[in-house]
């Protein structure tokens, strides 16, 4: 049998739990503690897991090999710099830190350490982005969607940096390209944050995303299209469904090619799980992790700068009102 890997669980809220929660029931994983400032919520949860509990995290280290890291985004350096000082794999919620120069840091402590540093970008794990690949074929325009309600939670971050880098992240893994340019837009409406953006991303390989990202929607919406040589790919992230348009080599009309058109729809999974089971298996066999270090500071850069050019366009308006 393959030898269980102590792991432990750093800030157990909305998300946080459910971290907690698939360790707890994966056989190579023991869950040996969690942490959170707040010593109720640490304690039940603790409890339902049947495992120990601390506020102060700098307990856990001696006492497990890996930990998974899911306070607030202000917080990630600190918490994970510490733990890869110790020896100790991570798993990082998104955005990997606040700024590039501290996820710099993250990445060159982990390699000079030999550790894991594994990015929560959780679409990476979807069952319809595993199936999207095989389909792939030198993009030429991608357009996201990302819609949801407000939820005062999530509002640490601005939208840019709490959903859109979702996509952010999606784009440049599909794509394979530098950015050449890029602009944006949006606004404020129910926080003191950008609540709704749009950004227009040049590649260098001449591929152009198109990607708009909302928290005051009144539905949920996450779709991606992706429009190539003689094909159009349209993926429905939430409900797990990819259809594919090709054209034909017959002509429906004269001058009009036939199209053909194939649909599938996937189980819904848990994403979640298999990017903790694909976390695991990177420690265990010492192998990439499927999002890095350095996919993680990726997005983050371009959701920082069109965080700064929506900021700027936001100001101008402010002055010419």
């Amino acid at each position: 049998m393959r030898k269980k890997i102590k792991c432990g669980v750093v800030g157990v809220g909305y998300l946080g739990q459910f971290h907690a929660e698939k360790y707890a029931n994966l056989p190579n994983a023991d869950l040996i503690s969690v942490c959170d400032i707040d010593a109720e919520r640490v304690k039940e949860i603790a409890s339902k897991y049947n495992t120990s509990s601390t506020t102060d995290y700098h307990a856990l280290v001696g006492a497990v090999d890996a930990v998974s890291i899911a306070t607030p985004t202000q917080f990630h350096h600190k918490i994970a710099k510490f733990f890869l000082e110790n020896n100790i794999h991570v798993l990082l919620e998104k955005p990997i830190t606040s700024t590039v120069k501290e996820a710099d840091e993250l990445i060159t402590l982990a390699e000079k350490n030999g550790l894991i540093l594994q990015v929560g970008h959780l679409e990476r794990f979807n069952t319809v982005v595993n199936a999207l690949e095989k389909y792939l074929d030198k993009p030429r325009f991608i357009e996201c969607i990302r819609l949801a309600p407000f939820k005062p939670r999530g509002i640490d971050v601005n939208v840019v940096l709490d959903l859109m880098i979702h996509d952010i992240d999606l784009i440049q893994y599909i794509v394979g390209s530098p950015i050449k340019s890029l602009q944006a837009t949006g606004a404020r409406v129910l926080s003191d944050g950008i609540d709704l953006a749009n950004a227009h991303i040049h590649f260098e390989n001449h591929c152009v995303a198109n990607v708009t990202a909302s928290r005051v929607s009144l539905k949920q919406e996450r779709k991606i299209r992706v429009f190539q040589q003689e094909a159009h790919i349209a993926i429905d992230l939430q409900h797990k469904q990819l259809s594919v348009n090709r054209k034909g080599s017959n002509e429906m009309f004269p001058g009009i090619p036939e199209i053909i058109r194939e649909e599938q729809a996937f189980d819904k999974g848990d994403a979640l799980k298999d990017e903790i089971i694909s976390f695991l298996d990177a420690i265990t066999h010492n192998r990439p992790p499927v999002v890095s270090g350095h996919d993680g500071k990726m997005a983050l850069a371009t959701a920082i700068e069109i965080t700064n050019i929506v900021h700027k366009q936001m100001s101008l308006f402010q002055t010419h009102a």
